[in-house]
């Protein structure tokens, strides 16, 4: 007789335990709430506010989780209930934020595209079109997770079986068969499409690039959670630049690692951007200004910026946020607002 496997999530605990445990100081348990948690608060907000939004929000929820463990109290309800209420204000404090957005004038260059004609799908195309997409949608989430993983990276990805089994740490022959039943189960759920005529590949591309996006999109977030709750990362502290309009409460850390590609800025106490203008983030690497990001205050005055690139490897020489106009600069042009080293 077959003795009894160990059921893994018996030994792991529960998400209240984890917070408990955040509490008390443990950072590393942030990471694995991120883990369980991150992918089903992306895809809310991404319907809501699209995909690059989405990143920079489940970020900036799970830094608050971070921050308030302490006032989380499981009597009141579980965890994920309540990191879902911390996603819902996000999202309502964005879409606000983007209600008072003022509009951006067309460029000059770009005036002849209005005569260009515009195809505008009727209702029954669009109809079609939104049953068809749906349909495909549901087909993949339908999918085994290690199935749909593997399809990522071979479809949207363009890895070869090889590649896949690498990127995935399995047997070629188990990376196959995941990659053979994953289509084997998309052709017959798909087969009432494909026998209708219509046209389901590039619809299906479109929902396997989401899913290696969306997978791409959890690492990154990961790779900048552990910047943040890391022990062994100093922070660099913005403070406010005198004779500018950020009050002195107002700062920012900058947290990145030699040889990280990646680096983390968090601003906190800013006041609301005037109208037409955005604060943006840079830093000074190897003599040269480059754009860490355009900061997204919530109504408190805190944003947070993941930015990436092979320059972040090496330790800045200076950095700044600025308020310029929201049309965009390539180089910091207006007043500094907060900076580092401290004025």
């Amino acid at each position: 007789m077959l003795g009894r496997r160990d059921d893994p999530a018996a030994a792991s605990p529960a998400d209240e335990e984890l917070m408990a445990r955040i509490a008390g100081g443990c950072r590393e348990s942030v990471a694995e709430l991120h883990r369980r948690h991150a992918s089903l608060i992306e895809a809310i907000v991404r319907r809501s506010l699209g995909r690059e939004a989405a990143e920079e929000i489940v970020q900036d929820v799970f830094v608050a989780a971070w921050r308030k463990a302490a006032s989380f109290d499981p009597a009141r309800g579980t965890f994920r209930t309540w990191i879902l209420r911390i996603a819902h204000h996000r999202v309502l404090n964005e879409l606000r934020r983007r209600g008072r957005r003022p509009r951006i004038a067309r460029d000059a260059d770009e005036s002849h595209l209005g005569n260009a004609p515009e195809h505008r799908p009727g209702p029954e195309e669009a109809a079609w079109h939104a049953h068809r997409t749906a349909f495909v949608r549901d087909a993949v989430a339908a999918l085994p997770p290690t199935q749909r993983q593997a399809l990522a990276l071979a479809f949207a990805g363009e890895l070869t079986h090889e590649e896949v089994a690498r990127s995935l740490g399995l047997p070629l022959g188990t990376a196959k068969s995941r990659i053979r039943s994953g289509m084997q189960a998309l052709r017959v759920r798909l087969a009432p499409l494909v026998a209708a005529g219509l046209a389901v590949l590039v619809t299906l591309s479109v929902a396997l690039v989401r899913e290696a996006t969306s997978r791409a999109a959890i690492r990154r977030q990961e790779a900048a959670l552990r910047l943040v709750t890391s022990s062994d990362v100093v922070p660099l502290r913005l403070a406010p630049t005198p004779g500018s309009a950020a009050p002195p409460e107002a700062h920012g850390n900058y947290r990145g690692r030699r040889g990280a590609e990646i680096a983390v800025l968090t601003l906190s106490k800013l006041p609301p951007a005037p109208e037409g203008y955005a604060y943006c983030a840079w830093g000074l690497f190897d003599g040269r200004w480059h754009r860490l990001g355009t900061a997204v205050l919530d109504t408190e005055g805190h944003a947070l910026l993941i930015s990436e690139g092979p320059h972040l490897a090496a330790p800045p020489g200076a950095l700044k946020v600025t308020l310029e106009s929201s049309s965009g600069s390539a180089s910091p042009t207006g007043p500094t607002a907060i900076s580092w080293p401290a004025p």
